[in-house]
Parts: structure tokens; sequence; C-alpha cells
């Protein structure tokens, strides 16, 4: 055991400096104040035992039975952020001050998730006010309530305090305490209301703007430096004794199921390139950050419940820092010389972009890249002139290829910013230009020098096919139809299989249409004087009939912009449409789609006759045709084509958009972080309870008050 004092057997007396007496005096029913030594000694003391998952859960319990008489959470969390203050306010800090503020941080977290993740009724009750005549230490909280007090603290720690050695650890441990103080968002309804109670998540929405704009920046840097853990025996001594287990594990390495503790993330995380604990917390932080809202009712009302008319959302700071963020590589000058430029986050946004690339393949990093395309436009412009665009679309359009093993909700956030970058017309000018050697993860054909313009529209259609045959969703359809139909007056040489692609695309939709025409005629026919329920489901594939009769007139318009705009450049196009040119014949006199067939028809008509005039006795070959195309494209003037309006599609959120991304950011976080969290407690999202082991919504338990004062839980050394 070294110097670590032996765990009293049955009969022997406690000895103050054991983790176990610790421990049980900081759960048990007897207050101890602020000043007391008790608390240093918790915080000082290197435990080295383990204890079982279900050691961990009563203890947890036995806290929160008495923590509203002791009030020791708000207490330990106090003497976190105090060790935080004094990390900072001193040069050459020594190990043993990060070692408390670790040692606290995990307690705190330990104990504050339990008390989150079981809590009974209408509120969350965590205690984190301090008794009357409680005083404070020098006074340092002055007005400010415990959650206020600590957040900013932890707060300025991540923002302040280079990532070193010696630091690594801490900044890990205040990430996931924050992410388990923010975890009461998911005991709110799917929907943000007045009556939500998240103390930390508001307090961190109360720090002063430039505070809020160093954070934002500093877990943006993490993210993109994606520094490894150090496993420096020399520095790293106060977490990894040789052979004794670490500190990190004194309330229970085993207990995986309370809390992810991260030095064993690290051990199970090195050799692994897509893991960095620390960059993917600095992420997960950051995007409950941003997508916090928090719902407010108009103080001159007299609130009634559930009256939406009177309630808003306040601003959203960490929003407001990443939509302002800007590139540090450019010394922008504020022309209108605003004394708040200094407050702007200035990131490095190449190695920002690079970083992107590499991390699109995890579902968190694409909804970053969706929050900064959407909100902020100077990273929007930075990454529509960058020359090598296919660091960012071949990672996307690779997880498009592999649709069937991603989420729906991160299929849509990849559409979504393939159609916010098509709303710019140098984009799809550009895509085209630049020539891919070849497309390993394309396994159908063998794609060589294929340009990025011609692979986009080839996955954009693969996705709507998917969605034809398994996730049937009409917002996908439109999103893929409208980034191609952005791109098509700007296509430019695409190549022969995307060219073939698009006419298919038109064959399949058709054949569709016309089933579901024809079942629909039937119906009609058999239900002539029938019952409501016939006319019902009538109506049903009626207005499937005119979703799909949308959808070919887009997939129409998408041909047309390109024969309209762009035939000389395009003879692999005409050649498609010339010898598939019998698919569109029966809609040539449909209503909604006459008008647009008939440019179609120009074309074929002017290709058709010059293929005449040659003379050519038997059969052509492809490469025959296609050089009287591209011989014949040169003379095209576009006599007779009648010119349409261009399509622009734009992308626009929703008017609510935190019901759809609140519960999509803790979806992401639970699943990627490691985190369990008990599912009876979880209102944010619908989620499959276990049978086995909820009971009225709370795990069961034996647990007696005062067990941990008993011999029979003392553990061996």
């Amino acid at each position: 055991m070294g110097s670590a004092p032996s765990t009293p057997r049955r009969g022997e007396a406690f000895s103050p400096e054991t983790a176990e007496y610790l421990i049980g005096t900081f759960i048990g029913d007897k207050s101890f104040p602020l000043s007391s030594e008790f608390w240093q000694k918790l915080l000082e003391l290197p435990i080295h035992v383990q204890w079982p998952s279900d050691r961990v859960q009563e203890a947890c319990e036995l806290l929160a039975k008495n923590n509203g008489q002791t009030r020791h959470l708000a207490k330990i969390l106090f003497h976190m952020a105090c060790t935080l203050q004094e990390s900072m306010s001193i040069s050459g800090v020594p190990p043993f001050v990060y070692e408390k503020a670790v040692n606290a941080a995990y307690i705190g977290s330990v104990f504050l998730k339990h008390l989150i993740e079981s809590f009974r009724g209408e509120y969350v009750e965590l205690h984190l006010s301090l008794d009357d005549n409680e005083t404070t230490p020098m006074d340092v909280l002055g007005d400010q309530t415990i959650e206020n007090f600590v957040m900013r603290n932890v707060l300025n720690f991540i923002a302040s305090v280079d990532v070193s050695a010696n630091t690594y650890v801490l900044h890990l441990e205040l990430l996931n305490f924050m992410i388990i103080a923010m975890s009461t968002q998911l005991l709110c309804g799917p929907s943000p209301g007045p009556h939500d109670v998240n103390p930390f998540l508001d307090a961190a929405m109360a720090q002063d703007s430039s505070l809020v704009c160093s954070v934002v920046r500093r877990l943006l840097l993490n993210f993109i430096t994606r520094s490894g853990a150090p496993f420096n025996r020399a520095s790293y001594s106060v977490f990894y004794e040789g052979s004794q287990s670490s500190v990190l594990q004194r309330v229970g390495s085993a207990a995986a199921n309370i809390v992810l503790l991260p030095f064993s993330y690290l051990v199970s995380s090195r050799g692994d390139g897509s893991r960095n604990p620390l960059a993917d917390s600095s992420l997960h932080v950051l995007l409950v950050l941003i997508h916090h809202h928090k719902c407010v009712v108009s103080e001159d009302y007299s609130a009634t419940e559930n009256n939406k008319e009177n309630q808003y959302f306040s601003d959203n700071p960490y929003c407001k820092a990443l939509e302002h963020a800007v590139d540090c590589e450019l010394d922008r000058v504020d022309v209108e010389g605003n004394a708040h430029c200094g407050q702007l986050v200035k990131l490095p946004f190449a190695s920002l972009f690079d970083t992107l690339g590499i991390c699109l393949a995890d579902e968190a990093a694409v909804l970053l890249l969706y929050s900064l395309l959407q909100g902020n436009s100077a990273f929007l412009e930075y990454v529509l002139v960058r020359t090598d665009m296919d660091t960012l679309l071949m990672p996307i359009l690779e997880a498009l290829y592999n649709a069937p093993r991603r989420t729906a909700n991160q299929i849509y956030m990849l559409l979504i910013i393939l159609l916010i970058l098509s709303q710019d017309s140098s984009f799809n000018a550009s895509i085209h230009k630049l020539i891919l050697t070849g497309v390993p993860w394309y396994k159908e054909r063998l794609l060589h020098q294929t340009s990025l313009g011609s692979l986009l529209v080839i996955i954009l259609i693969r996705t709507v096919q998917y969605n034809l045959s398994k996730l049937r969703d009409v917002y996908l359809h439109t999103t893929c139809l409208a980034t191609l139909a952005n791109m098509a007056p700007h296509v430019h040489r695409l190549s022969a299989y995307a060219s073939q692609r698009l006419v298919s695309l038109f064959d399949m939709l058709s054949r569709k249409y016309n089933k579901l025409a024809d079942r629909r005629d039937n119906k009609l026919h058999n239900e002539k004087g029938n019952l409501i329920e016939g006319n019902s489901l009538i109506e049903d594939m009626s207005t499937e009939l005119h979703i799909y009769t949308d959808f070919l007139r887009l997939v129409l318009e998408i041909i047309n912009a390109i024969l309209t705009y762009a035939l000389p450049r395009n003879p692999e196009v005409v050649y498609a449409i010339m010898h598939r040119q019998e698919v569109f014949q029966p809609f040539k006199n449909h209503p909604r789609f006459s008008e647009l067939l008939e440019n179609i028809y120009t074309v074929l008509d002017f290709f058709n006759s010059r293929m005449d005039a040659q003379r050519v006795s038997g059969d052509w070959s492809v490469k025959e045709v296609l050089q009287v195309i591209i011989v014949n494209c040169r003379s095209w003037r576009g006599d007779g084509m009648k010119m349409f309006t261009q399509l622009r599609f734009t992308y626009e959120q929703e008017s609510h958009p935190e019901e759809f991304f609140i519960p999509y950011v803790w979806q992401l976080v639970l699943s990627r972080w490691g985190l369990t969290f008990n599912p009876a407690a979880i209102n944010l999202f619908p989620i499959d309870l276990p049978t086995d082991c909820v009971e009225n919504g709370v795990v069961g338990s034996t647990l007696r008050n005062g067990d941990f004062d008993k011999p029979e839980y003392q553990l061996d050394p």
C-alpha cells in the first residue's frame, strides 16, 4: 500500500485518514461546514481502492437521502471551484493542486449524475444552496449562487489554462463534469418550456461575453489540435503510480454505468486514431452549449401555463460567438471601428477545415460543420473559396454512399450541408473542375478520372434510390433534388455514368408514378358508390401521386437546366437522353410535364436529324454516336428552346430548430461519449426502457442508512 493507510478490518477502529471513513462521512447524515478540515482531507487523500458498481450505487443513494440536510454536494462543488481558482491564481502550480481539483470534479460528477437521473417529482432538486448560517471562507462566494460560482470557475479554467501533461486529465474531467451538470436537459420535454430547470446550463449562459468567446475558442482549438493523452510517468506520477490503481478509480473503476472514467477511456483509446477523448468531449460540450435555448415568459404578462404566445427564447451567447467567429489568419480590419472586435472568436479556419475533413465519419463533427456553414457566413465564404473541396466532400459522399449504416438524422445533416454549398454558383462550377483519380469506396463501378461534380450527382441520385426503397421520406427526396437543381445550370462535362443515372432516375420515378396511378384508377373503378373508407384510401393515394408528380417535374427541370444552359459542355447528357428517349414518350402530353418535354424533344430532334444525315449503314457504335454528338454540340445554338427561370433552392432553418437539435445533440452525446443515463428519467426524446432493472422509474435498492459505517462494507487493501 505504500503510504496509504490500510482499510480497517472488522472490529478495528476507523481512522479519519482512511478512504472508507472519508467517503462514508461525505455521504452520511452529519453536516460538515465549508471551513472544516474534512474537505481538504477528502480531496488530498490518494485512495487506492476499487468499488464495484453496486457499491457506488449505494453510496450515491445514501448521499441523495442526506444531501438535503448536509448540502455536501454543493460544498464539494464549492471546494472544486476554489481549487480551480487557486490553480489559476498562482504561478508554478504544484501537482497536488490539480490532483485536488480532479478529485473534487470526479466525486462531484458521480454524485451529481445520480441526483439528476434519479429525481422524483416535477422539479429537479439538487440542494445547491447553502444554509443561511453557512459562511464561506474569505467570502469568495459573494452574492453568487453555487452553480454560477462553479460554472464560472470551470469555464475560466478551460478557457485560460493551456492543455499540458499536468493539466490534461483535469481538463478532461471538467468537460465530463460539464456534460453531467448540463444533463438536466435530458429531464425536460422535447420542446423547451419556461418551467425547465437547468441550473448549470443557465449559469453558463449568464457568463460575460469575453469569457463565452474564450470558451468557444478553447473548445474548438481542443477539437482542432486533438492533443493526445500524455503517458509520461515522470510528469504523470500523481495519476499513475506503477501497478497501483489511479486516484481516478477511487469511486469505482468497475462502475462504468455510473460515470465514464477518463483514465480508463484514455487507455482504451490508445492506438485508435479516430478517438480523442479531449477533442470529443470538447465538441460535445460545445454542441450542447450552442444549441441550448431557454424559454422565457414575457415579464409584462401574467403567465398562464401553455400560453406560447407570450413565451420567447433568450439569446444564446455561445451560438452568437460561434456565428461571429473569424479567421485568425486574416488581419481583418473592422471598417466601422467597433469596439467589440476584440471579443470576436479568432480561429485558424484552415486547420478547422482540415480537421473537419478527417473527422466527418463522426456524426458530432457533421453537426459542427452544419452549425458553422449555416450560422457563420465568414466560415462559409472560406469553405467556398477552397480549391481542395474534396477534403470535405469526399467523406460526406462516402457517408451517404454508406447510408444504410447511418442514422436518418445524419443523412439529413449531410444533405443539408450539400444544399447549403450548392447555393453558391462558384461551388457548383468548381466541383466539376476537380478530377478524382479514383473512388476506392465506390464498389458498383470503377470510377476513374471522374470529376467531383459527377460523383456528387451519382451519390445524390443513389441516395434518392435508397430513400425510395427504405426511408420513403419526402423531405430527403426534396433536399437531394433541390441540390441537383442548384447544380444543373453549372454542370460541366458530366460523366457518362452520372448522365445515365440521371435519366434512369426519371425512368425509376416514372415507373413508380405509373404504378401508383394505375392502382388509384383501379381503386376508383372498384369503389364506385362505396364507403368512406375507400374514399380515404383513394385520397391518400392521390396525395402520394401528387408528390411523385412534383418529383418527376423537378427531375425534368434539372435535365432542362442542363440542356438550356450547359448543353455544349455535356455531350454525355445528350447521349444518355438519346439512348433512353423512349422513357419520355408517355409523358409528352401530360399537362404538368408537356412544356418541359418540349425542350427535351427539341434537343432530340436536332441530334436525331444530324444522325440521320450521316447515312451510316449498319448499327452505330457508342463511340460513333458520341462523336457525332460532340461535333454537333459545337454548332448548337439553342434555337427553339423555351427559357425557364433557373431554379434556386435555399436552406432555411425551421422556426423552432431547438425541437430537433437539442434532442439530437444529446442522443449524439450519450451514444458517443459512453455515458449511460437512467432511461426512465429521459423525457427529451423517446427511449426504450429496460423491463428487468427499472421499477417505477427508479433502480431498486436495499440500502440502509449507515451501511457505510459498517465493517461488512470495508475493502481489503
